[in-house]
C-alpha cells in the first residue's frame, strides 16, 4: 500500500512505499530541496517540517546539526528521513532551490561567422542505385565544394519521401566529414540554428544562435537538476560508478537542458528540428556525466584526460534538437579543468597578449590559468562551494533575499547589508559572505588568525561556539537570526587558502612576484559581483599592483558561443588545451606549504605588503 505525502507550501502530492528515504523521494519526483552533501547526513540543508504523521530516523547523528528550538518545532532532515504512513511536511524557505540570479556574459565579438554546418539547395535528387554510397555520390549540391557528403539513411529515404521541387539539405563537418544531417523541403537557407550551452555545476544557461548572421535570438537559464543528488563533483562521480548511476545522472542534466530550450522555443518559434548543431562549455566531470561517459577514473591523481573535444549525436544524448545534428563539447585538458576554463581563456584573449596575466574562475571548484601568448600555465583546487555562497550555516545562491553586500560600522560593529531585489534576508550569498568576512576582519571582531574576538558587539555564544549576528530575526524572511558562525569562518578561510595557495604555488613555479601580472581576468558571478578590495583583504589572491581586473561573465558560455559559430574558434580551443600545462595540486608538495601559509589573513608580506602590518 503506497505512502500518501503531502508537502506544503508547493500544495504537491506525491506518493511513497514503506520504508522509502524522503530525500529520494523527493529527488525522483523533481522536487529540489538543497542536499550539499547529497543525502549523507552531514551538510544539515536538506530541511523539513513535518506537520502530521509519524516517520523514521535512519541515524540521530546528524540531529547536532539542527538546533533544539528546530528539533522542538519539528524539523527533520529529509535524507534522514525513513516513511512509514501518510504524512504532511513543510520545505521551509532555506530548503528550496529556487532559480539563482544568472549572468549572462557579453557574447564574443567574431569577425567571421563559420558554423561547422551549413544549408544548401539540392539541384537534383539522387539516382536510383541498389549502392547507397554511389547514390550519395550522386547528390548534385549547388555552391558545394569538398568531399562527397555521408548521408544515414534515414535523411536519405526523406529525399526521396518528399515531392517538393525545392529541397534544402544542411551538411554538417563537425565529426570531420561532411555529413547529410537533415533535408527540408523548399528554401530553408535563412533558418540554420544551433545552442550554445554552459552545463555548470550548479546551473544550466542556454542561447539559441541564428548561425548564417551569429544573432543570439533566444536566452535562458535553469537549475542543473543533479544538485539533488550532490553539489559537489566528488559526489556525483561517485554515483555514476555504475552504470544505471550514470544513466541517472546523464537523464537528469539533458532533461534540465530540455526544460530551458523548450522555454525558448516557445518565445522565438523556433522547432527542434531547426536546430542543427549544439556547442557546450563544462567542466570535465560534467561534460563526461552530459555525454554519459565513464568518469571513475577521474579520481585518480594525475590521471592523463583526452584534450580532443568530446562529439556526440544529439539523438544519441537525448537532447532536444535535431536527432541527427551534432553536440561538441569544448575540450577538457585534466580531470578539474575542463572545457569552463577553455572558454574563460578564449573570452579573456589572454593566450594572444605578450604580457602576463591571470585567470581565475572560483566555483565549486577553482580554476587558476597563468600565461601569455608563449605559454600557458594552469592547476585547479578544490575551493568549495563556499563562494556561492553554500557550505555556510545561513548561505545560499544568488537569488532574491540573497544578502550580496555588507559594510561594518566601525565604531558600533553593526552590519549593514544590501539584498539581490531589496528584499528581506533569507541568507548570505557568495559576494555577501567575502564582503562579511573581510569586514569583520577589518574592524577587529576577528583576529588574523580568523577567530572571534570574545566580548566584541553582536558577537555571541551560540549553539556552534561564537557567533556573530549579522541580521535580526524580525528584519528577515526566514523568521530566524541570519548569523556567521565560527564555524562559517573556518570553512572560507579554509576556501580561501585553497584559492591563494593555488595562485602562489603556480607563482612559485614560474618564479614570478606579484608585480609581473598585469591582466587578472575574473569568471563567472564572482568576477562580476565581488568587492576585489574585499577579496583581496581577506586574502583570496594576492594584490597585484601592476594588475587590471577584467570581469569576464560566463566565460564558459562565451567559449560555448564562439566555438558554436566559429570553426576556427574550434581549433584555437582545441590548441589551447593541448598546449596548456597542468599542474596537479593533490600530489604536489609546495601546494601544501603554500596552503598553510594562506590560513592567516591576509596571508604572507610579499603577497599583501599593503595588507600585512609589519
Amino acid at each position: 500500500m503506497s505512502i500518501r505525502i503531502l508537502l506544503n507550501p508547493i500544495n504537491r502530492e506525491i506518493f511513497a512505499e514503506k520504508g522509502d528515504i524522503l530525500l529520494h523521494r523527493l529527488q525522483e519526483e523533481g522536487i529540489h530541496v538543497e542536499a550539499l552533501c547529497g543525502g549523507k547526513g552531514l551538510c544539515g540543508k536538506c530541511r523539513v517540517i513535518l506537520d502530521k504523521g509519524k516517520v523514521e530516523k535512519r541515524s540521530l547523528l546528524p540531529d547536532k546539526l539542527l538546533s533544539h528550538e528546530e528539533l522542538e518545532s519539528s524539523y527533520y532532515l529529509a535524507c534522514m528521513v525513513r516513511l512509514i504512513e501518510d504524512c504532511e511536511f513543510t520545505i521551509p524557505l532555506e530548503s528550496r532551490v529556487e532559480n539563482p540570479k544568472i549572468l549572462i556574459s557579453s557574447e564574443l565579438d567574431i569577425p567571421e561567422i563559420k558554423p561547422a554546418v551549413k544549408k544548401y539547395l539540392l539541384e537534383s535528387r539522387p539516382a536510383e542505385s541498389s549502392n547507397l554510397l554511389l547514390s550519395y555520390r550522386r547528390l548534385k549540391i549547388k555552391d558545394y565544394s569538398g568531399a562527397p557528403p555521408r548521408v544515414p539513411e534515414n535523411v536519405y529515404d526523406k529525399i526521396n519521401e518528399l515531392n517538393d521541387d525545392t529541397l534544402t539539405i544542411t551538411v554538417s563537418r563537425t565529426n570531420g566529414f561532411p555529413e547529410v544531417i537533415n533535408v527540408e523541403a523548399g528554401d530553408t537557407l535563412g533558418e540554420s540554428y544551433g545552442l550554445a550551452i554552459d552545463i555548470g555545476t550548479t546551473t544550466i544557461v542556454v542561447v539559441l544562435v541564428d548561425l548564417n548572421t551569429g544573432e543570439i535570438l533566444g536566452k535562458g537559464s535553469g537549475m542543473n537538476k543533479q544538485i539533488t543528488y550532490g553539489e559537489d563533483l566528488v559526489t556525483r562521480t561517485a554515483i555514476a560508478r555504475d552504470e544505471k548511476g550514470l544513466k541517472k545522472l546523464q537523464k537528469v542534466v539533458v532533461d534540465s537542458i530540455n526544460e530551458v530550450v523548450s522555454k525558448i522555443y516557445e518565445k522565438t518559434g523556433i522547432t527542434p528540428l531547426q536546430v542543427s548543431e549544439t556547442s557546450v562549455g563544462a567542466n570535465t566531470v560534467m561534460n563526461h556525466l552530459f555525454a554519459g561517459l565513464e568518469s571513475g577514473y577521474l579520481e585518480i591523481a594525475n590521471v592523463e584526460v583526452s584534450r580532443d573535444p568530446i562529439i556526440k549525436k544529439a539523438g544519441k544524448l537525448g537532447l532536444n534538437v535535431n536527432p541527427e545534428g551534432y553536440v561538441y563539447c569544448v575540450p577538457n585538458v585534466s580531470r578539474f579543468l575542463g572545457g569552463d576554463a577553455i572558454g574563460d581563456v578564449i573570452a579573456s584573449e589572454m593566450h594572444k597578449s605578450e604580457n602576463m596575466s591571470l585567470m581565475v574562475d572560483l566555483g565549486t571548484n577553482g580554476e587558476i590559468v597563468f600565461g601569455n601568448n608563449k605559454w600557458l600555465f594552469s592547476c585547479s583546487c578544490a575551493s568549495g562551494p563556499a563562494f556561492e555562497g553554500e557550505g555556510v550555516r545561513h548561505g545560499m545562491r544568488a537569488a532574491i533575499g540573497g544578502i550580496d553586500h555588507v559594510e561594518i560600522d566601525d565604531k558600533t560593529k553593526k552590519a549593514k547589508i544590501t539584498t539581490i531585489g531589496d528584499a528581506p534576508a533569507k541568507g548570505i550569498c557568495g559576494s555577501g559572505l567575502i564582503d562579511l568576512v573581510a569586514e569583520v576582519f577589518r574592524v577587529g571582531v576577528i583576529d588574523f588568525s580568523g577567530k572571534f574576538v570574545p566580548g566584541m558587539p553582536y558577537v555571541r555564544d551560540g549553539k556552534w561556539g561564537l557567533e556573530y549576528l549579522v541580521v535580526p530575526a524580525e528584519e528577515t524572511e526566514i523568521g530566524k537570526d541570519i548569523v556567521l558562525t565560527q564555524a562559517d569562518l573556518d570553512y572560507v578561510i579554509d576556501s580561501k587558502a585553497a584559492a591563494c595557495g593555488a595562485v602562489t604555488v603556480l607563482m612559485k613555479k614560474l618564479k614570478i612576484d606579484i608585480y609581473d601580472t598585469k591582466n587578472i581576468y575574473l569568471a563567472g558571478a564572482f568576477g562580476t559581483y565581488t568587492d576585489m578590495k574585499n577579496a583581496t583583504l581577506l586574502g583570496i589572491f594576492p594584490e597585484f599592483p601592476n594588475g587590471e581586473y577584467h570581469p569576464l561573465g560566463n566565460g564558459s558560455l562565451s567559449g560555448a558561443f564562439a566555438t558554436l559559430i566559429s570553426v576556427d574558434k574550434r581549433r584555437e580551443a582545441v590548441e589551447v588545451a593541448r598546449n596548456m600545462v597542468y599542474i596537479d595540486l593533490l600530489v604536489d608538495l609546495e601546494f601544501i606549504d603554500e596552503y598553510s601559509k594562506a590560513l592567516y589573513l591576509p596571508g604572507e608580506k610579499e603577497y599583501f605588503p599593503s595588507y600585512t602590518k609589519t
